[in-house]
């Protein structure tokens, strides 16, 4: 693979902004864009326990799902709290997403600003918080709808891979989804070395390394793949944007409802004729790529 880094700047004019980043779709991180905000010194675990430590929440694990699970089944349910106190403990492979705490606290929402000044577009119905305990793993997959996503990190670290939608043939992605057959767990102790024997498109992959620390808003384009890794337990928002185009708003829809219910009714119908037919699309896929190099 080859990869290199995000540019980083502390503030950035709009024009600029959507001139060298938002228009050409390249991902950037602003030190400062979150520090403005309330919520940079206010929000912490303790201020989330007070607020929602009751709520039951979907736990997830850093185990892969395999061929047959549906998407985003939960591996565990417990309330925020009891999970926040887990992982202030210790390393804990467990995260949450798809949680809306806003809904039950409606207050955290004046904490942070749209930033409107450089997309718009904005789904204010949904900004969602996402959160890991030490040594979490949320493997490489692109959001489904394709909007643009501004990422904030608040508390601890997180480390991530990123490469545009254009390298999912490289990235083995399985039809029909949002997830890449190849497995990332564990990149960064693996001198960061994938199985290249079993995977070896992954050697033409080109991408982007970064860290996200306190404070740091990452430009996620629409359709970009990630793998994020939780160094430390921590939480962070993603505030999203639909796409300007119609073209780009309609395939966020046909994912939405159309490959995700079509997948979703194999699954449970034919598993394994569809497994198979899609594995075999896969590698076939993977196949042209290394046949002609890009």
């Amino acid at each position: 693979m080859e990869l290199k880094s995000v540019t980083t700047v502390d503030t950035i004019d709009p024009a600029v902004f959507r001139k060298e980043f938002y228009e050409p779709g390249i991902p950037l991180v602003i030190r400062d864009l979150a520090k403005q905000w309330p919520a940079y010194n206010k929000w912490n675990w303790d201020y989330f326990k007070s607020l929602v430590g009751d709520q039951k929440v979907p736990l997830y694990n850093n185990v892969k799902s395999d061929a047959y699970t549906p998407i985003n089944t939960a591996d565990d349910y417990k309330t925020f709290g009891e999970y926040i106190d887990m992982i202030r403990s210790g390393p804990a492979a467990w995260r949450i997403f798809l949680f809306n705490i806003f809904d039950h606290a409606p207050e955290l929402t004046k904490d942070f600003t749209w930033p409107e000044h450089l997309m718009k577009g904005f789904v204010k119905k949904y900004p969602m918080l996402f959160t890991g305990g030490q040594t979490s793993i949320t493997h490489m997959h692109f959001d489904i709808d394709l909007s643009n996503i501004l990422h904030t990190q608040f508390e601890g670290r997180k480390r991530v891979l990123l490469f545009p939608y254009s390298e999912q043939h490289k990235l083995y992605r399985k039809p029909f989804e949002v997830l890449s057959l190849a497995d990332f767990s564990n990149y960064y102790t693996n001198n960061g070395k994938p199985d290249y024997e079993k995977f070896p498109a992954l050697k033409l992959a080109q991408g982007y390394d970064l860290t996200l620390e306190h404070g740091d808003t990452l430009f996620m384009p629409a359709g970009f793949w990630h793998h994020m890794e939780y160094l430390d337990s921590g939480f962070a928002m993603s505030l999203r944007a639909l796409q300007p185009t119609i073209g780009g708003k309609l395939h966020g829809v046909w994912n939405l409802f159309g490959m995700r219910g079509i997948d979703t009714l194999m699954k449970r119908t034919a598993p394994h004729w569809w497994y198979k037919n899609k594995e075999k699309k896969i590698y076939e896929n993977a196949g042209r790529v290394l046949s002609t190099g890009s």
